[in-house]
């Protein structure tokens, strides 16, 4: 194994730790809607649970309404009945076969709590791109060690990961305080 295949793994593993973030941020409600809120909402159809989005079309009315429109007569009010049983906190409305999901208002303590969920989905994020940093590193050492690699290319394998680490959370950091001002913002 040479220095560029453990920087390039590295680089793919970090990568996937971000994208891991990004995907938990997009799972904190912010006062304004979007219908990926409701992935992970399932509702129960024809015995087994799938998510809302396969069994209704979820769109937005507006910047505070998701509008849920089954694709069967039936399942309007189970799909409203999993909205409201979810720990979202939402509550929906139905108007005929259509659902309407307004969006709360975040309170200014709530808001303070969502931002500590922001910081502590970081932290997480951080540690997952440092653990894969030190298991590079070893590769690194462990190469040298086995005479495969000279002590020279070990310190600029160790340099280049570090550089890459650096570049990996400044970007999550990034990411961390768009997500907070947005969580803030009234």
């Amino acid at each position: 194994m040479e220095t560029t295949e453990i920087r390039k793994t590295a680089e793919q593993k970090m990568e996937r730790a971000v994208e891991a973030f990004k995907s938990e941020l997009t799972k904190i409600r912010t006062g304004r809607a979007h219908p990926g809120i409701l992935d992970q909402v399932q509702v129960e159809y024809y015995g087994s649970m799938l998510p809302i989005s396969q069994v209704a079309n979820v769109t937005l009315l507006d910047a505070r309404t998701i509008s849920v429109q089954p694709w069967e007569k039936g399942m309007g009010a189970k799909i409203e009945k999993a909205i409201r049983e979810s720990d979202l906190g939402l509550n929906p409305a139905a108007q005929g076969d259509l659902l309407r999901v307004p969006m709360p208002a975040l309170t200014e303590e709530r808001r303070r709590d969502l931002t500590k969920v922001v910081r502590h989905a970081s932290e997480e994020a951080k540690i997952a791109v440092r653990s894969v940093r030190r298991d590079a590193n070893e590769q690194a050492k462990k190469l040298t060690k086995d005479k495969q690699i000279s002590e020279d290319d070990e310190r600029r394998s160790l340099d280049e990961l570090q550089k890459l680490t650096d570049r990996t959370i400044g970007e999550i950091d990034k990411l961390t305080s768009a997500k907070e001002a947005e969580v803030l913002a009234v």
